[in-house]
């Protein structure tokens, strides 16, 4: 028989929980509404890309971006900068500036032309891309018809942006042989004239005309591509463009065709040309 002692007996009490159906919490929602967010700022960036024009863009990238004033002469200047002023917007870099003493510091040497315009601005290439998307409805704003777009075509060379506004088979810009313009000769001649306060560059109109089917005795393609164009310079004249900017008004006839067929209608045209600042 075992020995008698007074410890209590140790009782374990098994507890069942039951109910497991309960909340299982709401991280899945968090994760979802996260990602709707996202989706939507990601077609938001897409629809501002769209609507905007490469200088608007080019002009929020600059506000995001520091600006830090820089002088092509580093260090050593006897002014801040190498300017007269420490602040950065009264300070400008010098331009075959100095040799004024006898014995000028290399920074006050005459160096000759930097790139820089006598009022301190730095000089500015021509830079047709925001009037070329204009003219062919590229940007968001942009309410041109798909009617008047089949008859521009932009491209740029050496002498500037031409802008060619042409015939097509079915939809003439001028009365056949004359030089009265048709309704979208004068809806091409407006958006032109519109789109032309973008810049300031100075302005030419050519005319051209198509090869006629028949050998005349007296060759009207001379006076009518001259007429045409003069009703051309006009139109722009009259909707705005300033009479300092046109530069001049040529007829062509029929000596530069655009297309291999010398009847087709393609060859009448008119070349708006925005110049390169000389």
């Amino acid at each position: 028989m075992g020995a008698q002692t007074n410890a209590a007996p140790i009782i374990i009490k098994r507890k069942r929980v039951s109910g497991g159906d309960g909340h299982h919490g709401g991280a899945w929602k968090v994760a979802y509404a996260d990602f709707v967010t996202a989706m939507m700022a990601f077609f938001m960036l897409m629809w501002l890309l769209n609507a905007t024009t490469e200088t608007q863009r080019k002009g929020l990238a600059d506000y995001f971006s520091p600006t830090i004033p820089v002088n092509p002469v580093s260090g050593g200047g006897e002014g801040a900068f190498g300017g007269n002023n420490m602040f950065s917007e009264q300070t400008m870099v010098m331009d075959g500036s100095g040799a004024a003493k006898r014995h000028p510091m290399i920074a006050r040497r005459a160096r000759g032309s930097v790139g820089v315009n006598p009022d301190g601005g730095k000089k500015k290439s021509a830079d047709f891309s925001t009037l070329e998307a204009q003219l062919l409805g590229r940007t968001g704003e942009s309410m041109v018809s798909d009617k008047v777009l089949k008859h521009i075509v932009t491209r740029v060379t050496d002498e500037g942006l031409v802008v060619e506004l042409f015939d097509t088979d079915d939809q003439p810009l001028f009365e056949s042989g004359t030089g009265d313009p048709t309704p979208m000769m004068r809806a091409l001649a407006l958006l032109v004239a519109r789109s032309s306060d973008l810049v300031t560059n100075a302005v030419a109109v050519e005319g051209h005309v198509r090869a006629s089917p028949v050998v005349l005795v007296r060759d009207p393609s001379w006076d009518l591509s001259t007429a045409r164009a003069q009703v051309v310079r006009q139109m722009l004249q009259d909707k705005g463009v300033a009479k300092p900017r046109l530069d001049r008004v040529t007829g062509h006839a029929d000596r530069k065709l655009s297309s291999e067929n010398p009847m087709a209608a393609r060859n009448n045209r008119i070349e708006i040309i925005f110049l390169r600042n000389s």
